[in-house]
């Protein structure tokens, strides 16, 4: 569908646009790499909570990864099956590991305290938590300082110098079961090898630890794999190479293989639909300016991130260098800077591409620019609006009766 035929149907702007048919591929290549090796896929739904995308991955078979008490129970909703879910962070707390542990969800041992608080929510929920402790390769994933998860100063993950003691500790505590290791690189990976140094690391873990008795079942590998953002034609890898690479490493472990999948499976496809607002400059530069903004997509204002843009209609103008911008009262406020575009006429539509991930999560209500309403082309081909969009009166419900 064009997506600009979808503008004339669709009332509100902006507006996130998904493709559920680019969903189940990417879901489908991670089954297909994963082929002949016991496994869970399990989604990152920091990615994208969506609750209609949800759905759509586990009746396709995911898992889910989830890093919240709420991203647990919108997972439940959902209809994962709790025990193929695995809860991350360094900060959950005790309310949410009562809940994870009551509905037997793998959980993952970030440091001291936090086993602590496993244990006593095992005890509280009067069952066993079954847990994987998370340990940082400190291999350098060369990504943006902010999505690097894995090197050793990083707040997740335990002290590897101190393993011995969670073994001992959870060897000590009836109500905690060491089921695996855990290892997270980082996010927006492009070089697959790193994932194979890290295996390999984390391989030499699970012998030492299987050598103290313990009866590991599952090595998660994380996820992180980087999608073509730049739009260049550049072959990145796919999910069949990242896990061709580290197939070997750990094929004759008899693990269940955990991967985490967030971007690589929703990013690329979506994009923010925006409306050309006008155009102006100021001397120095060429602004195009859009009803979007870092209220609804964040990644460019934040990371300094790059994602592709283009008029959705063709254009006879002849192209500029032009930044994208928002009506948010921030410098920050930009969607893409330095762009080669044609100079678009007030009303056209312009896309940015590959916003499928990490950008209608971490949309805001700042300056009262309310989070957008979501739409997809169903696999059939019929679009379908998927969220709706907030509204000022929404917000101003929050303060009824105070």
């Amino acid at each position: 569908m064009r997506v600009d035929d979808i503008r004339a149907q669709v009332k509100e702007s902006p507006f996130y646009l998904y493709s559920q048919a680019r969903i189940s591929a990417n879901y489908a290549a991670y089954e297909a790499a994963l082929r002949g090796l016991d496994s869970i896929i399990g989604y990152a739904v920091k990615a994208n909570n969506n609750m209609l995308i949800m759905r759509h991955l586990q009746s396709l078979g995911s898992g889910a990864v989830l890093v919240s008490g709420n991203e647990l129970r919108a997972a439940m909703v959902a209809g994962f099956d709790p025990t193929r879910t695995i809860f991350n962070g360094n900060g959950k707390l005790p309310w949410e590991l009562r809940l994870a542990v009551e509905q037997g969800v793998l959980v993952n041992v970030d440091s001291e305290f936090d086993l602590d608080n496993i244990a006593a929510a095992a005890e509280a929920a009067g069952k066993t938590a079954r847990v994987l402790i998370r340990i940082n390769p400190d291999v350098d994933p060369e990504v943006h300082a902010y999505v690097s998860t894995g090197l050793a100063n990083s707040k997740f993950g335990i002290r590897n110098s101190h393993l011995q003691w969670f073994l001992d500790r959870i060897r000590a505590l009836p109500s905690v079961e060491l089921v695996g290791v855990h290892s997270h690189l980082g996010s927006t990976i492009t070089r697959v090898a790193i994932f194979r140094d890290a295996a390999q690391i984390m391989v030499s873990f699970v012998r030492q630890i299987r050598d103290q008795g313990f009866n590991l079942r599952y090595l998660n590998i994380g996820g992180g794999l980087g999608i073509d953002y730049h739009h260049k034609g550049e072959k990145l890898p796919s999910p069949a190479d990242l896990i061709d690479t580290v197939r070997d490493v750990v094929a004759d472990l008899g693990l269940t293989i955990i991967i985490e999948p967030g971007r690589s499976m929703v990013a690329n496809a979506a994009a923010l639909v925006n409306t050309v607002t006008g155009v102006k400059t100021n001397g120095n530069k060429n602004f195009i300016v859009v009803d979007g903004s870092m209220s609804a997509l964040i990644r460019p204002s934040l990371y300094d991130a790059y994602q592709h843009i283009e008029l959705t209609a063709p254009s006879s103008e002849p192209e500029q260098t032009f930044d994208v911008v928002g009506p948010v009262c921030e410098s920050a406020d930009f969607l893409g800077k330095a762009r080669p575009l044609p100079a678009p006429a007030a009303g056209a539509g312009l896309v940015v591409h590959d916003a499928g991930a990490y950008c209608m999560t971490m949309a805001s209500t700042y300056n009262l620019k309310m989070r957008p309403p979501e739409w997809w082309v169903a696999e059939g081909g019929e679009l379908r609006q998927i969220r709706r969009g907030e509204t000022l009166d929404d917000h101003l419900r929050l303060f009824e009766g105070l």
